[in-house]
This record gives structure tokens, C-alpha cells and sequence, in this order.
């Protein structure tokens, strides 16, 4: 595992959300800082335009309907700068969800060729400990998972910078009005701490559930056989349908909790809108600001609207990839096992001995018990013995998967390997399917398929 990822997180739910992304964009950190950048730029244009909001209506509504005309130049001039603006919004919203995206697409590679590196390194007896489904779950929903918060932090970025502009903004425009407005932001920003808080359980239990239902989905396939030959599809059949009830009660709760949160979030800023207007209003009245300041004061108040509930996704956001992310450290930070392939002893010549080898399953009868045995190279040795004796376990000593509990096994120098009976096609080209990712050259590899009598 790379500098940097095994980091362990702290209890402290600010602390955690910080040491996860920072774990996350080790090696993304210029990508993820030009996102943020182009949220900066798309958050000052957005302020900035309800300041045109302001000059649309004073200078050319206002004037055109109380005097009749207005100048051309005047047009001209605030059209201009509103073109201006919008296309410097866009292109920062075309730099944020870019470079988004390619921070978040490469984490995610990043995360999963670390898993999958992982369990490559592991040996055999690892991997017999391990549920396949869930290993699997790991390698892919849950990477996806840990970063899903990488695409809505560069935008929640940009709306932090936003708030400051924008309350900056509010209380110059008018004092009174906006310590109102301002006052709703940190309501806003308790009840999206308060929800994500809450909905933390939910996505926690989902994530471990869905792990369960992926293992127990993955062992059902491996062993239709023998469900069948038992007449055990009604119990298989309840055993994943309890699974599923477990995941879908734990996504509802979330589900549940999240539109009350939808509602209130919806609620309490259209209140203050009202309460706005109708203050305002009265400030208009009094000659304390003009039409235009009234209008541009609103226009960014309900366009904060929006942004603020990206800081709420966000913080959805952070349990899923919290979650995700501790069942994938606890992959990561197991030590890679010692591989029973070291333990063998190497010796000149093509042949295989054993001597006094004995094998016995943590906590089961012994399966091996003082075998002695010589296999020169290039004779074909048939072994026989009846259903349990132990052939299987002599074939996986001997090619090195896993290791005698006493005993030496000597091998040739160039080791042993265990071809099975059964074929076993990756989705790829027939040379990734004999090289499986080592560097091969094409020599060897007629070499093999000629072994293999597998020629073109």
C-alpha cells in the first residue's frame, strides 16, 4: 500500500471527513485544485451578477419607464459585461465538472488497482479464509463508494466561497435585510450537520449489507449443485431474501430521513424569501435602498439557495464514502501473508520429494500423515486414494499453495505449477489468458501453447 492511504482516521467527524480526502487526493492534488478553482471563478460571477441585477433594473428598467428613454451607451455597456459574466461562469463550470471528474475517475482507478494488487499479493490460504463476493464488493462498489464524495466537494468548495462573497454583498447592500439573510446560512448549515449525522447508521448498515448479500449471492452461484442435490432452494432462497429485507430497510431509513430533510431545507429558505420581500419592501418604501438593491438582494439570495444544498449532498455524501472506505482500509491494512511457495526447498533435476510431510486443517483431523514420496521429472504419476484422502492437498503442497504443517517438500529450481482439469476463460486476448499480466515474450509462449498442444 502507497504512502499515505493507510491513514488512520480519528473520531472526529470533521477530522475524518479531512484525513479521508486528503488520503484520497495524494496523488490528485493539481486536478482537484483546478476544480476548485473553477468553482472560485463560477462563485464570484454568480455575486457579481446580482450586482448587474441591480444596475439592469436602476439604470435601464427604472429609467425607461419613469423617464421614457435610456441610453444606448448604458445598454451597451451593462449587456456587455453580463455576456462577460456568463461565459466566465461557464467556463468556470466547465473546468470544475472536468477536472472533477478526471480527480474523481482517477482516485478510484488509483483505490481499486490497490485492492486488487492486494488481494493478488495474498496467498492461497488467505484467500480460503475470505468470502469471494465480498472481496469483490470491495474492489469495486466500495472504491466507488469511498470517493463518491470527490465529485460534489470541488462545487460545496466553490459554494463556500460563494457564502462569503455573497454575505459581504447582503449586509453592504442593507445592513437590516441582510443580517436576516445571513442568519439563515447557519441554520442551513446545523440542520445538513444534523442530517448527516443521523443518516450516518444507515449508509454504514447498507454498506456492510450489501458486502453480506454479494458474498452469500457469489456462494449460492458456486454451489448450485449441491443446493440442488439437497433440495435446499427454499432455505438459499430465505436465507438472501433476509439479506435483502436487512439492505432495504437500512436504505429506506436513509431514504426516509433524507426527504425530511428535503422538506425543510425546501421550507425554511422560501419563509425567509417571503419575510424578505416583504421587509424590503418597506425599506424601498422608507427610501432606505431602491428597487434595483431590493431585486438584486433577492435574486442572490434565492440563487444561495441551490448551492447551499450542494454543502447538504456533500455532507450525504460523507457517510457512503466514510463507510466504503473502512471496509476497504481493513482490507489493505492486513499484512500480505507469507507465501507457502517460499517454504519449499529447491533442488537440481525436474523431480518433486517429499519427506515425512504432514497436513492437518486448523482444528480438523489430520488429512496427511508422514508421507513420503519421489516423483522424477518426466514420468506421468497417477495418485489414487478415496474421496477425502487427501489428494487434492498433496497436489496444493507440492505446488507450493499451501504449507505443510510438518515436513520438507523439495522442488526443481524452476518450481512447480497446478494446471486443472477444468477451463477457465478471461474476458481478454488468448495471450493475456496464458500470460495473466506477466511480462511474457512470444518465445515462451509458443512454447507453451506447443506444451499445451493448443497451437494455431
Amino acid at each position: 500500500m502507497g504512502e499515505g492511504t493507510d491513514v488512520p482516521l480519528p473520531r472526529g467527524r470533521a477530522a475524518q471527513a479531512f484525513r479521508l480526502v486528503r488520503a484520497l487526493l495524494r496523488t490528485q492534488k493539481r486536478t482537484f485544485a483546478i476544480a476548485v478553482g473553477g468553482a472560485a471563478v463560477f462563485a464570484a460571477c454568480t455575486v457579481a451578477s446580482a450586482a448587474m441585477v441591480r444596475l439592469i433594473t436602476d439604470d435601464i428598467i427604472d429609467p425607461r419607464f419613469n423617464e421614457g428613454s435610456v441610453s444606448v451607451g448604458t445598454v451597451a455597456a451593462i449587456l456587455g459585461v453580463l455576456v462577460m459574466l456568463g461565459l466566465f461562469r461557464a467556463a468556470g463550470v466547465v473546468v470544475r465538472r472536468t477536472w472533477a471528474g478526471r480527480t474523481s475517475w482517477r482516485v478510484t482507478e488509483r483505490i481499486s488497482g490497490e485492492v486488487v494488487d492486494r488481494l493478488v499479493a495474498q496467498p492461497v490460504p488467505w484467500h480460503r479464509m475470505q468470502s469471494t463476493g465480498d472481496l469483490i464488493t470491495r474492489a469495486g462498489v466500495d472504491a466507488e463508494a469511498a470517493t463518491a464524495i470527490l465529485n460534489p466537494l470541488p462545487f460545496a468548495s466553490g459554494v463556500v466561497v460563494m457564502i462569503f462573497l455573497s454575505s459581504t454583498w447582503l449586509l453592504v447592500s442593507d445592513w437590516m435585510l441582510g443580517l436576516a439573510a445571513v442568519a439563515v446560512f447557519p441554520l442551513l448549515i446545523a440542520l445538513n450537520v444534523t442530517y448527516q449525522r443521523r443518516v450516518d447508521r444507515f449508509y454504514n448498515a447498507a454498506q456492510d449489507e450489501l458486502g453480506v448479500l454479494s458474498a452469500a449471492v457469489h456462494e449460492s452461484f458456486d454451489g448450485v449443485a449441491v443446493v440442488k442435490s439437497f433440495g435446499a432452494e427454499a432455505r438459499e432462497t430465505e436465507r438472501l431474501s433476509l439479506i435483502a429485507g436487512r439492505l432495504r430497510e437500512a436504505r429506506l431509513g436513509a431514504v426516509k430521513l433524507r426527504s425530511a430533510f428535503e422538506a425543510l431545507l425546501d421550507g425554511i429558505p422560501t419563509a425567509v424569501n417571503i419575510l424578505l420581500l416583504v421587509g424590503g419592501a418597506y425599506r424601498v418604501r422608507d427610501g432606505a435602498m431602491t428597487v434595483g438593491e431590493l431585486a438584486s438582494f433577492l435574486y442572490l439570495f434565492i440563487l444561495l439557495v441551490f448551492p447551499l444544498r450542494l454543502i447538504g449532498y456533500t455532507l450525504s455524501e460523507l457517510p457512503h464514502s466514510l463507510a466504503g472506505w473502512t471496509r476497504i482500509r481493513s482490507l489493505l491494512d492486513q499484512p500480505v501473508q507469507a507465501d507457502p511457495a517460499d517454504g519449499l526447498d529447491r533442488a537440481e533435476g525436474t523431480g518433486v520429494r517429499l519427506a515425512n510431510v504432514h497436513f492437518t486443517h486448523d482444528g480438523e483431523r489430520e488429512v496427511l500423515a508422514g508421507v513420503d514420496a519421489e516423483m522424477p521429472g518426466g514420468r506421468t504419476v497417477a495418485v489414487v486414494g478415496a474421496t477425502g484422502a487427501g489428494k487434492t492437498t498433496l497436489l496444493h503442497l507440492i505446488a507450493g499453495l499451501v504449507s505443510p504443517s510438518s515436513g520438507t517438500i523439495t522442488v526443481p529450481h524452476t518450481g512447480v505449477e497446478i494446471v486443472f482439469q477444468e477451463a477457465f476463460l478471461l474476458a481478454g486476448s488468448v495471450r493475456e489468458n496464458i500470460t495473466l499480466g506477466a511480462a511474457v515474450g512470444s518465445d515462451a509462449i509458443d512454447v507453451a501453447l506447443a506444451v499445451a498442444e493448443a497451437g494455431f
